[in-house]
């Protein structure tokens, strides 16, 4: 009896042996790339979802046309100046449109996209984008154009203007939500002061809005 139980228990330490085996086996591939790209600190990193749940910046829109209608002002009134001096001809009119079009690239106002854990800036010629909840630094530059830095965990990294998470709520809470992920999985170990300080900010002009629209001051 005695001799039967060894073999058994060799093999349960085989087995053992196996799973230990198995489970690091399990852990070098969770470090493996993923989705054709490399993951860090263990994570895997599926691919954000983009489509109808997207939330895009509202203000966008209006600033496209503002961009668009002043280049078009300054392209007509250099062709006018031109016209009435009796100056133009097909060169300078192309030199004159050469200027316009660097104009608007210059106008042209970055265009920003939030969903459940991702976040996209789309400038005029790329977009870049991060995982919200694998983010692992947030950094505010302040100066005549503050920006917010956002890098994530694969090494990704967006700018954006403060102004468009004050202005768009929803483009923040989901942000919010997602900052909220990387800090609990240990990941955002700086800039939470930052987004704490813009949270408050945002709050504090939302309910300064719902004060002036109910009348009270």
């Amino acid at each position: 009896m005695g001799r039967r139980s060894e073999p058994g228990g060799g093999s349960t330490a085989h087995g053992e042996g196996d799973g230990g085996a198995g489970a690091d086996d399990g852990a070098r591939r969770d470090r493996e790339v993923c989705g054709g790209r490399y993951t860090r600190e263990g994570y895997a990193l599926p691919p954000p979802v983009y489509g109808p749940a997207a939330y895009r910046d509202r203000s966008w829109a209006p600033e496209l046309r503002a961009a668009a209608c002043g280049t078009a002002t300054v392209l007509a009134i250099m062709l006018t100046v031109d016209l009435a001096a009796h100056t133009l001809d097909p060169l300078r009119a192309a030199c004159w449109t050469a200027i316009a079009v660097v104009l608007f690239a210059a106008l042209f106002p970055v265009r920003v996209t939030a969903g459940a854990d991702w976040l996209a800036v789309r400038g005029l010629l790329c977009e870049h984008r991060v995982r919200t909840d694998l983010l692992v630094l947030v950094h505010r530059s302040d100066g005549m154009a503050p920006r917010l830095v956002l890098r994530d965990v694969t090494g990704s990294r967006v700018e954006l203007d403060p102004k468009t998470l004050t202005g768009n709520p929803v483009l923040w809470h989901l942000l919010d939500t997602g900052a909220r992920l990387s800090r609990e999985r240990g990941l955002l170990r700086s800039g939470g002061e930052v987004l704490r300080a813009l949270g408050e900010r945002i709050d504090g002009d939302g309910a300064r809005r719902v004060f002036e629209a109910s009348g009270l001051r």
